[in-house]
């Protein structure tokens, strides 16, 4: 009867630019589908050049060697008898466009341009593309010369269509637009459209997946059909993890999920459906039915191919399935230690170092790196090749196996305790022991002697030695000697980082580890050029709550004990005198905030769009229990004194895992200037009018 569909999806680790190793890597997906009897394979968005290509978009190279390799596609036996659709930019009519090349057998059968671009958040797709505004239209597209030599045709439909294959009817939607709250799939689904297909390059943000996948699944509640998603994965080449999540879901409902995380750089999934499932769906939902019998047809490209068998009654059918969702603390095992991988392995270096101080922030890092080590070992085990020889070339060994995370963490993973004389040695001792705990390549150092050179300098030059506040000095005092020891860190860590390994007789350097939270960078508490600053930082989009949860985390998943005396002692920067040999500078003291409270800011300012006036019309609300409107007053105007004051730093900010939608990362995500008039004199004269009514 022809009624059982098998169809394909995939999430594929691809790299900006890197044509050679993203077109090996679509043809192993291909190949994996057609070897499970798919007869349609749909991959992510922009797969062929890699989705953060950003302004190179703009070369006509991007474009040129996304045609070569459109052109080795399609020549190849590999994608016979199978409908392939692929991602690309594609130039019409001098107009640059976010693509679908759909393909089958040496023919392209329709060039589809995303319709709703994704221009928010870390997103800039209006930057390099324009939207297809034509809805049910479609023009004629004249291939490039390469392609024509291969398929034979002079031109192709381009344009907002959908494909009738023997059995089915198929319609495409890239990535936002199941975002949208015009979505395709609506009126698609009314014109008769069974299958629906979702090209994603979506990343990821900590309690996101459930948005994802929900949307999906009511993408097909209210109106039956199939709908297929497919993501891209991994890091691709920027402070975004995308994290795959293919799936296909039928009626309402998942019947096929990937993994959210994994080393794996080529996932398929494959699902058989029946379609007489979807019509009977759809028969008794009489709106539905009303509302299709006045919509207005798409156009549709006829295909002379099935995506069933004629003979398929006893062909078994994919069942519906309970997605599971993992915590935010398995998320932040598991994501920024799969973007850790990417970046160490791409980066052809030999490592990490990290400035370990024996704090939540710094121990979290170390963590996540463990747990890096634990992916790796895993996936080894499990028989993944590429990971097994990437792990050979990083330790510099063509016969290792990584089995023990803790003994592979020792070759990849460097911590240093910089000690100082205003260090204790409580900090010392929980640095040391979760370093063995771990496993990592433990130093110990004191940067005495360095802080006291460059203080001498100052002094030889001045006449005048600056003094910390406990003995006498200025606050200004205290605060540049607070910052000479924090920067002489962050210059010994790219020192050791670059000759650590050669000391040891190893080749290779390490990359530097930045372990800023979110929550202090939102806030400006960390000096400019210290430790903060660093190649890369996986804890840069998190909150220090949500820190806190993942080391609890790793207590009871990694057994790391060192941990629990991490988790009780009081966040401390430790560059202020001792006090009888105790520490007394704390992290909130010095804020003049909790960190829970630099999370609530936080998330008003950048997700609640919320200025100073705003935030506390909110706030008054929302903490009328413990505050009273003249203490909220005096909140709010503490925190955008300092978040203004010190918002300088974000242009400097070590790139970071993006986990958070309150990021305060300057480079693309959260543009505002960095030369405020601190003051805020009209916004805060408002708060104190409402502060004096209430």
């Amino acid at each position: 009867m022809g009624r059982a569909v098998t169809v394909a999806t995939c999430a594929l680790n691809q790299w900006a630019l890197d044509f050679e190793g993203n077109l090996e890597r679509i043809f192993r997906s291909i190949d994996i589908a057609k070897s499970k009897g798919a007869r349609y394979r749909l991959g992510p968005e922009l797969e062929i050049c890699g989705y953060g290509c950003s302004d190179h978009y703009y070369e006509s190279d991007t474009l040129l060697h996304s045609f070569q390799v459109l052109e080795k596609l399609l020549e190849s036996p590999a994608t016979q008898d199978i409908i392939c659709d692929v991602g690309m930019p594609v130039l019409h009519r001098n107009v640059r466009y976010n693509c679908r090349v759909i393909f089958l057998n040496k023919k392209i059968l329709l060039i589809r341009p995303k319709i709703s671009l994704a221009n928010g958040g870390n997103y800039r797709e209006l930057r390099w593309f324009t939207p297809w505004s034509k809805a049910r239209h479609v023009e004629e597209y004249f291939l490039p010369r390469i392609i024509q030599e291969v398929t034979g045709q002079e031109s192709v439909p381009f344009g907002d269509a959908v494909l009738a294959t023997k059995d089915t009817c198929l319609g495409a939607e890239i990535c936002e637009e199941l975002w949208a709250p015009n979505s395709p799939h609506i009126e698609m689904g009314l014109d008769g459209v069974e299958i629906f297909t979702n090209s994603s390059g979506s990343h990821h943000v900590l309690r996101k997946a459930h948005a994802r996948v929900d949307l999906v699944n009511s993408a097909t509640a209210k109106n039956g059909g199939i709908y297929i998603l497919a993501n891209q994965k991994g890091c691709d080449g920027d402070r975004l993890y995308y994290d795959g999540c293919a799936m296909i879901s039928m009626n309402g409902e998942t019947v096929a999920q990937g993994s959210q995380f994994s080393l794996d750089d080529v996932e398929v999934l494959v699902a058989t459906l029946d379609l007489e499932d979807v019509r009977s769906y759809r028969a008794e939902i009489s709106s539905r039915n009303l509302a299709a019998s006045k919509v207005n047809p798409y156009p549709r490209v006829k295909v002379n191919f099935a995506l069933s068998c004629p003979d398929d009654v006893a062909v078994p059918t994919c069942m519906p399935i309970q997605w599971r969702h993992h915590s935010p603390e398995e998320e932040i095992s598991l994501g920024p230690a799969c973007w850790l991988w990417d970046y160490l392995r791409r980066s052809k270096q030999a490592g990490f170092l990290l400035p370990l101080s024996g704090g939540i922030d710094s121990s979290a890092t170390a963590c996540i790196v463990y747990s890096m080590c634990h992916q790796v070992c895993l996936a080894v085990k499990n028989g993944n090749a590429e990971v097994l020889a990437d792990a050979r070339r990083i330790v510099n060994d063509e016969t290792y196996i990584p089995e023990d995370p803790r003994e592979f963490c020792k070759r990849v993973f460097t911590t240093c305790y910089m000690a100082s004389e205003n260090s204790s040695q409580d900090t010392c001792n929980r640095a040391k022991l979760l370093a063995e705990q771990i496993g990592s390549y433990h130093i110990n150092l004191n940067i005495d002697g360095a802080v006291k050179a460059v203080v001498g300098i100052f002094s030889v030059v001045t006449g005048r030695s600056p003094r910390f506040s406990v003995y006498g000095g200025s606050s200004r005092e205290s605060l540049a000697l607070q910052n000479v020891q924090a920067r002489i860190r962050m210059v010994l860590a790219y020192l050791f980082a670059q000759l650590t390994l050669w000391a040891r007789g190893m080749p290779g350097g390490l990359l530097v580890l930045g372990s800023a939270n979110v929550d202090e960078s939102l806030r400006g508490y960390l000096t400019k050029y210290d430790c903060s600053s660093a190649d890369i930082n996986p804890i840069g989009g998190i909150s220090k709550t949500d820190l806190k949860n993942f080391i609890q985390y790793c207590i009871e998943n990694f057994q790391l004990t060192a941990l629990r005396s991490i988790m009780s002692a009081p966040p401390t920067a430790e560059l202020e005198p001792l006090v009888d040999g105790q520490v007394a500078q704390t992290d909130e003291t010095d804020m003049g905030m909790t960190y829970a409270e630099l999370s609530v800011y936080g998330k008003l300012r950048k997700i609640a769009k919320a200025g100073p006036y705003s935030m506390f019309c909110k706030l008054i609300n929302m903490w009328k229990e413990i505050c009273t409107p003249r203490e909220v007053a005096s909140k709010v105007k503490h925190f955008f004194r300092m978040y203004s004051v010190n918002r300088h730093k974000m242009t400097t900010l070590t790139p970071s895992y993006h986990a958070e939608n309150y990021s305060p990362d300057d480079n693309r995500f959260d543009l505002r200037p960095f030369l405020y008039n601190t003051s805020w004199s009209w916004q805060f004269r408002c708060i104190d009018k409402q502060v004096n009514a209430l």
